[in-house]
């Protein structure tokens, strides 16, 4: 089988996603499914289906280890949290740097370190507080590469932290802690006192200097920032830590607590904690307008030994050994669903509605009790997680919730293979990839407007339908969305109650937790962000975060306002059917040139191109280092090889797509996050590409006779304010992380 019969040959952007990101030094699709299956033929008929996948860790580095590359197979890591010492915190982030270094997220809650102005037993008298470490842990995360792009980090802290309202304030300066997701765990107790209007009391004890910070805080004036904060700036989100601690199968067991949660929070561990990801598409369980629950039921169970399989060959590929340690201890998976909007519509049913509530939570249940039969007889026969005291995991709530009598009995004679087996991830590659919705997020919008500059130099519009609309209206023959029947709902015009709801069903037979980010409108008022929140909590959602269209942070794309705004690539609208050229020997004289001046992370760099002047082909390239680093020699082999390309007929897309897959340079990382004056792209090879793409459409439009018209200096600039780092395009939030539609890079996966 080849990738364009599994994804379909329409499927362009998925095809580019599975080449770039999944496949390994060239492999065919048949021996990346061997590689990945690792001759389970079961797991290996599923992927064919497209009804299950592997996060992305195990679909890119399962079975690499042969070949000598130091890769772990899990997606997130809760490192040990920092203690109140200088050597401990710059050794967390050594710990952050190498866990990054082989490909995972990593979680790390502050609550420990002692808050500003506590006394300490140095020159600075006191310390500068917890919240001054967001900044070196963001630094970090920003500097360390992972196949080109960079880790995802989560960073929380307590609410009976003293520096709760600073750790708040941090993602209202949106030069801060910029490579770092922040939440706050709330109470209880907390969030009674916010609903009564009561103070709370904060306090944090340092037993080498005696001394102890109190505070009395206004728990709803907080609260009220915080809102407002959310609403304005995106972050920091809210864990509910006492639903984190009480709904899971261990919450019985006295000694066992979270130690904080993996960066897109659908995984709460413990210090060193780790799990391994993989995800059941719904729709493609969808036959005509019934749900197959049996086959559910089956893929379900293969899914569970599947990821046990992998755990087993991971072991040993963790960075660290805090994390070999934990795993081996407790052995958590993380079997989460996809595309349960493409579902509810393929079953006519209206997200939120109560008939898809109760559709939900009938599969919910068949999904927890068959991951907790399958467990037991896993236990059956390699044995129980080492951790496991059978009885205090039988009076779990969770679990007498959601098994079985069958499954209570088997649990009671052999015990569980894994402490914790459900999660919701984002899924934003992984769904993109396959065409689907995300998670158990509603789908983004049913289209969106795209803008295309025709030859004669007018704008064009055309809707680009997602896949499951387009497939419907081409069923039923509907050529205008606005004849859609109802329960097509999307996240710009969904109730956010009904969007909780359904997160709060899928919860109660979840034992992790959920990724989830509720979309709001632009108009969305800000005192609702209170109710929304405070709604969450008490349908017992173990956390969630909001994002409102227009907010300051803007990492999302709106489906039409932003789009008729954004700027398009003119290659677009150039003619495709180029003629083949043969090798150009001689470069003529009457040749154009153009150039651009670059900012790597080296300095400046000057790229000069040469073009044909009658169809305004490449012909060849030349790169100089300005007098602030780089080197020259690369440049000069650079140019050649580029210029070799071109002469020998190569498209210039083609060219350019090779210099934007070369990952990303910490130099460059560094210059950015510092200076913030690099050009486009996160290296230099792929800042070259940019520029060469520039040039060759400047080109083109001499050519054929496009004029050029200069931008109105009074009209708004298209800003880009939160960029893709491999393509530049506008980022959008979903399921709690950031997640490019143009080329399908996320910083979560």
């Amino acid at each position: 089988m080849e990738v364009e019969q599994w994804l379909g040959e329409d499927n362009k952007l998925g095809i580019d996603i599975w080449q770039k990101k999944y496949c390994y030094s060239g492999e065919t699709f048949d021996q990346w499914l061997d590689r990945v299956s690792s001759g389970d033929s079961d797991i290996k008929d599923m992927i064919i289906q497209k009804k299950f996948l592997f996060g992305g860790r195990i679909l890119a580095n399962r079975g690499l280890q042969k070949t000598g590359l130091k890769v772990t197979l899990s997606n997130c890591y809760v490192v040990t949290p920092p203690e109140d010492s200088i050597e401990s915190i710059f050794e967390t982030a050594g710990k952050l740097a190498r866990t990054f270094s082989y490909g995972g997220g990593v979680g790390i809650d502050l609550s420990k370190l002692a808050p500003r102005g506590a006394k300490i037993n140095n020159t600075a008298s006191e310390t500068s507080g917890a919240v001054s470490f967001t900044d070196l842990y963001s630094m970090v995360t920003g500097l360390i590469g992972q196949h080109g792009r960079r880790g995802a980090l989560m960073l929380t802290i307590s609410c009976e932290h003293p520096d709760l309202e600073e750790f708040m304030s941090v993602k209202t300066d949106v030069e801060r802690a910029t490579k770092a997701n922040m939440s706050i765990r709330m109470t209880d107790k907390f969030m009674e006192a916010v609903k009564n209007k009561k103070t709370f009391e904060q306090s944090f004890q340092r037993p080498e200097t005696d001394s102890k910070v109190v505070k009395q805080l206004s728990a709803f004036e907080f609260f009220k920032k915080m809102c407002y904060a959310n609403w304005d700036y995106g972050e920091p989100g809210c864990l509910f830590w006492d639903r984190i601690e009480s709904w899971n199968l261990l919450s019985e067991f006295p000694n066992y607590h979270y130690a904080g949660t993996n960066p897109c929070a659908e995984e709460p561990l413990p210090a060193g904690g780790s799990c391994l990801l993989g995800s059941i598409n719904l729709a493609a369980f969808v036959k005509g307008k019934e749900f197959d629950l049996e086959g559910f039921r089956e893929a379900v169970a293969i899914c569970v030994r599947g990821l046990n399989d992998v755990l087993e060959e991971g072991l040993p590929l963790h960075p660290l050994q805090e994390q070999r340690d934990s795993v081996n201890d407790w052995r958590q998976i993380g079997l989460g669903i996809m595309g349960l909007a493409d579902m509810l519509i393929k079953l006519e049913l209206t997200y939120g509605s109560k008939e898809a509530m109760d559709y939900c939570d009938k599969i919910g249940f068949v999904m927890a009790d068959e991951a907790l039969k399958t467990s037991a007889l896993l236990a059956k026969e390699r044995g129980k997680f080492p951790k496991c005291n059978i009885e205090q995991l039988m009076a779990s709530p969770y679990f007498i919730y959601n098994a079985s009598p069958e499954t209570k009995e088997l649990v009671e004679k052999y015990g569980i293979r894994n402490s914790q087996l459900l999660t919701i991830a984002p899924t934003g590659t992984l769904s993109t990839m396959l065409g689907i919705s995300g998670g158990i997020e509603p789908i983004f919008a049913n289209y969106y407007e795209r803008r295309t500059v025709s030859l004669s130099g007018h704008d064009d519009f055309y809707k680009v339908y997602t896949p499951v609309v387009k497939e419907y209206m081409e069923a039923h023959n509907i050529t205008d969305d606005a004849e859609l029947p109802p329960f097509f709902v999307t996240a710009q015009n969904l109730d956010y109650k009904q969007r909780l709801k359904q997160q709060g069903t899928w919860q109660m037979h979840i034992d992790a937790s959920i990724s989830s980010t509720v979309n709001l409108p632009n108009s969305f008022p800000e005192n609702e962000v209170f109710d929304l929140y405070m709604y969450a909590w008490e349908i017992g959602c173990k956390g969630v975060t909001v994002f409102r269209d227009g907010c300051k942070r803007l990492g999302i794309l709106s489906p039409k306002e932003k789009e008729e705004k954004k700027k398009q690539e003119v290659a677009s609208s150039l003619p495709k059917d180029k003629p083949k050229r043969g090798f150009v020997e001689n470069v003529a004289d009457d040749v154009v040139g153009k150039k651009r001046k670059l900012m790597t992370g080296c300095g400046s760099l000057h790229c000069t191109a040469f073009f044909d002047p009658h169809t305004g082909e490449l012909l060849e390239a030349y790169l100089n280092k300005g007098s602030t680093g780089g080197c020259n020699n690369f440049m000069i082999g650079l140019s050649r090889m580029i210029s070799l390309a071109a002469r020998s007929g190569c498209d210039i897309e083609a060219i350019v797509d090779q210099l934007k897959s070369c990952g990303s340079c910490p130099s460059y990382a560094v210059r950015n996050f510092t200076k913030h004056d690099t050009s486009k792209g996160s290296c230099c090879p792929m800042a070259v590409g940019y520029a060469l793409i520039d040039m060759y459409q400047e080109m083109q439009r001499e050519v054929n006779g496009i004029p050029f018209v200069p931008k109105d200096k009074n009209a708004p600039k298209n800003v880009v304010l939160n960029p893709c780092p491999k393509c530049g395009e506008e980022l959008q939030f979903e399921g709690g992380c950031n997640i490019c539609k143009a080329c399908g890079w996320t910083k979560c996966e």
